[in-house]
């Protein structure tokens, strides 16, 4: 019985690679393939493809695989169709709540009032603890929430950071004018 499976896997890839057909006259056709049959016939295939040099100069040949960096990251072929699409809102949610939490920060720097500061962080831990009851599938949620008061207090600390540079690099009234009799007649 195996034989017959490799004589229709010879046919089949006699037939893939143009070749006539024997000069047996009187064979029997191949018989119909089945599951071994046909992993013999793609096997067969795939080494002549190979030997005709189908697979040869073919883009990326030799180059490592991009996203495969020293962490394993299981979510890394959807960030990177994120990122090379350039797609806001969309994905998993555990995606989605682990590019907002590294950019909250910045997004917190933004904004004035402390009471805004409280209730942009109350909601990102609102949506974590929500993410991480759902049961849809996809990648677990492995981002952690927020302490509001420390994230607060960390807030103002760089606020007034801030403040302190810009006040440093502001030069005094004094140094910012200039005497009248140094103006040219074009600046007047």
């Amino acid at each position: 019985m195996s034989d017959a499976m490799s004589e229709a896997a010879r046919y089949r890839a006699r037939q893939a690679a143009g070749e006539s057909e024997p000069s047996d006259a009187g064979a029997e056709p191949p018989m119909v393939l089945n599951a071994q049959n046909k992993a013999e016939f793609v096997e067969t295939a795939i080494q002549i493809a190979i030997r005709q040099g189908a697979f040869d100069n073919l883009p990326g040949a030799g180059k490592p695989i991009e996203g495969l960096g020293t962490h394993h990251d299981p979510d890394w072929w959807i960030r990177r169709k994120i990122e090379t699409e350039n797609l806001t809102g969309l994905g998993p949610p555990a995606i989605m709540l682990r590019t907002e939490d590294q950019e909250l920060d910045a997004s917190l720097d933004d904004l004035g009032r402390e009471e805004d500061v409280r209730a942009v962080l109350e909601d990102f831990n609102k949506r974590v603890i929500e993410a991480r009851r759902q049961l849809m599938g996809g990648p677990p949620v492995v981002t952690k929430t927020r302490d509001v008061d420390a994230e607060v207090a960390a807030w103002r600390q760089r606020r007034r950071t801030v403040r302190e540079a810009d006040a440093a690099a502001a030069p005094s009234a004094a140094q910012r004018r200039r005497p009248r009799w140094g103006l040219r007649r074009s600046d007047r």
